[in-house]
């Protein structure tokens, strides 16, 4: 899905501070608060990208070609060094990249029915996952190195399942199978770990429920509703502390749930009537926001109880809202493609 202004695909870093902005033009990178274009890629050295991805701030960023003029294979990982201003590393595979994940000491690639985990920097190849048919390259890793499971979860074999896998037992060689969690019914459409990598949230095509799960013992914590009617969602990300999540959708609302205080949710109005069956015990956002409908973005906590919501259509958004949920009040919005490059920053 393309934005209106050449965007392929927009995405947060690891510590949600930086996002990347692929495009028919080449990438740029902006910092998030303050809003600052941080880097800038013409197509004359990258061509088309279709997935950016940061290592956390460091200098290093993983692309992928695409778009309507690429320059590089669409099975091909490259990675760039900005201190150095050249590429440093490419790994091809056997068909085309439907997503990238960065840890410090790993780099983890998605195809459409595989995913293929290498160490970094010194690249080998780990491991090979099976997949169910992955066309989003859904997956996600936890990204912190002081975590105490370096957490991936991908789709499962069965429609709506996740497959969990701690890569740190990997490299010791106690490795075991991975640990399936049957999340939904439907297909998956949106997985999020946080960042320790304690918990995933996991929601299905049918895009009305969230579903935030313990990644030990594979036991639900806690089941969100988003709406009543079915939604595409884009986007699922935890705050740094676990204790809020953030949701967007193709219904132009970002949705805040509180995950640590579930109290402080919305419950169902309906509760004492009864009639609506399963949506008695529904917990809903604690609060919300709206931003274009027509236009997907991806959403990320910033400072200070604030959310951050970047769309295909070069806007972006930033709300923050009381830990009650009382008030969610505009803090910024700006046109971040007409942000220009900072040499001061």
């Amino acid at each position: 899905m393309s934005g209106g202004r050449g965007i392929l695909s927009l995405r947060f870093n690891q510590d949600q501070g930086c996002f990347t902005c692929c495009m028919e033009s080449g990438l740029r990178i902006y910092n998030v608060e303050p809003l600052v274009e941080q880097a800038h890629f013409e197509s004359d050295l990258m061509g088309s990208i279709a997935i950016g991805e940061m290592l956390w701030r460091t200098n290093i960023i993983a692309i992928v070609g695409g778009g309507s003029k690429p320059k590089y294979a669409d099975n091909t990982v490259l990675l760039y060094d900005d201190q150095l201003k050249k590429f440093i590393m490419e790994i091809t595979c056997t068909g085309p990249i439907k997503a990238v994940r960065l840890r410090k000491e790993k780099l983890i690639v998605a195809l459409q029915r595989e995913i293929h985990v290498f160490s970094f920097p010194i690249v080998r190849r780990l491991l090979t996952l099976e997949t169910r048919d992955n066309p989003k390259g859904l997956m996600e890793v936890a990204t912190l190195a002081s975590a105490h499971k370096q957490l991936l979860v991908f789709p499962g074999h069965k429609r709506g399942s996740v497959q969990l896998v701690d890569l740190s037992t990997r490299e010791t060689g106690t490795s075991s199978a991975p640990a399936t969690l049957a999340a939904h019914q439907g297909a998956l459409a949106c997985l999020a770990v946080n960042a320790t990598g304690s918990m995933l949230a996991t929601a299905s095509e049918q895009g009305t429920l969230i579903r935030v799960w313990d990644s030990s013992t594979r036991k639900l914590l806690v089941e969100l509703r988003r709406g009543t009617d079915p939604a595409t969602l884009y986007c699922i990300s935890f705050s740094r502390d676990s204790e809020y999540l953030c949701v967007s959708g193709d219904k132009g609302t970002v949705h805040i749930f509180a995950i640590k205080d579930t109290h402080l949710n919305k419950k169902s109005t309906f509760s004492k009537m009864g009639f609506l069956g399963n949506y008695v015990d529904s917990q809903w956002a604690l609060t919300n926001f709206t931003v274009p409908p027509e236009s997907p973005c991806v959403c990320a906590f910033g400072s200070k109880n604030s959310v951050i919501a970047v769309c295909m259509d070069g806007t972006f958004h930033k709300y923050v809202f009381t830990p009650d949920g009382k008030n969610c009040n505009r803090e910024a919005y700006d046109v971040f493609l007409d942000v220009c490059n900072d040499d001061d920053f």
